[in-house]
C-alpha cells in the first residue's frame, strides 16, 4: 500500500514497487492521476488497484487497507508517503491553517494510516513492514516552514515508537529522511525562485535535488528481506545532507 501515489515519490514507488513483483494498492486524493499509474503498471503486467482518498480521513484509510487484503490478500508492506509542506513565511507570520494543514497530512495522517495497516500485520504469520516518510527536516531545522519542521520530527517520534511496540511481534516501522527531491509538487517553488533549489542543495555532499526513483529504490529495500533486521532507523536519503 502506497500513499500519495499519484506523482513524486509515491508514483516512483508504485512502479518499482510492482516491476518488483509487489501487487500495490494505489491511495491519492487525485483520482485520475491514479487510476492512469494503476492502468500504466496493469498495462506493463504488474498488479495495481488504485483507491482515491485522502489520509487525513480515517475511513479512506480503512478503506484502502481493507481493499488490500480482499483483492490481494494480505497487507505485506505499507509505504506512508503522503506529505505536504510549504516554505517562505517564518513562524509568526502563518495562519492556523499552515500549522493545521502540516499536521494533518503528515502527522495525522501516518498516524491514521498505522492505526489501519499494523493490526492486519500482526494477524498475519510473517507480520509486515511500515516506512513512514519524514524528511532532513525530521532532525533539524532546514528553512521550511516550522510547522513542517514540527511534523516531520514527529513522524520520526510515531515511527520509532511504533517499532519499539511491535519488534517483537513481526513488525518492522521505519523512516525515511529524505532530502530535497525533485517532485511535481516542489517544482513550481524552483520555477519561481531558483534560489529555492540553491538552497536546498547547499549543505548536501552531492549538489542536487535526488530523483524520486532513487527515494524510491530504498523504500523498497526496507520493505524487502534484505533489510530484516533494520527497525527504528531514521534512514538517510538526503545526498549527504545530513553529514555534514
Amino acid at each position: 500500500m502506497i500513499t500519495g501515489a499519484s506523482g513524486g515519490i509515491g508514483a516512483a514507488a508504485a512502479r518499482l514497487f510492482a516491476a518488483e513483483g509487489a501487487s500495490v494498492v494505489l491511495m491519492a486524493r487525485r483520482k485520475d492521476r491514479l487510476e492512469a499509474l494503476a492502468e500504466e503498471i496493469t498495462a506493463a503486467g504488474g498488479r495495481a488497484t488504485s483507491i482515491p482518498g485522502d489520509v487525513r480521513r480515517p475511513d479512506d484509510v480503512a478503506r484502502a487497507v481493507a481493499r488490500a487484503v480482499e483483492q490481494f490478500g494480505s497487507l505485506d508492506a505499507a509505504f506512508n508517503n503522503a506529505g505536504w509542506g510549504s516554505v517562505g513565511a517564518v513562524l509568526h507570520e502563518l495562519d492556523d491553517s499552515a500549522y493545521d494543514m502540516a499536521m494533518d497530512v503528515n502527522v495525522r495522517g501516518v498516524w491514521n494510516c498505522m492505526r489501519e495497516e499494523i493490526p492486519v500485520m500482526l494477524g498475519q504469520k510473517d507480520g509486515g513492514v511500515v516506512v513512514n516518510m519524514s524528511s532532513v527536516a525530521g532532525h533539524s531545522a532546514t528553512g521550511a516552514s516550522a510547522p513542517y519542521v514540527a511534523a516531520k520530527h514527529a513522524v520520526l517520534g510515531l515511527t520509532r515508537a511504533a517499532a519499539a511496540e511491535y519488534g517483537d511481534r513481526g513488525v518492522r516501522v521505519n523512516a525515511l529522511m529524505t532530502g530535497g527531491t525533485r517532485t511535481d509538487l516542489l517544482e513550481p517553488y524552483i520555477a519561481n525562485a531558483p534560489e529555492v533549489e540553491a538552497g536546498m542543495t547547499r549543505r548536501a555532499i552531492q549538489k542536487r535535488l535526488a530523483d524520486p526513483h532513487e527515494i524510491a529504490q530504498v523504500a523498497v529495500w526496507l520493505c524487502s528481506d534484505r533489510a530484516s533486521f533494520v527497525t527504528g532507523g531514521a534512514i538517510p536519503v538526503d545526498g549527504g545532507w545530513s553529514a555534514v
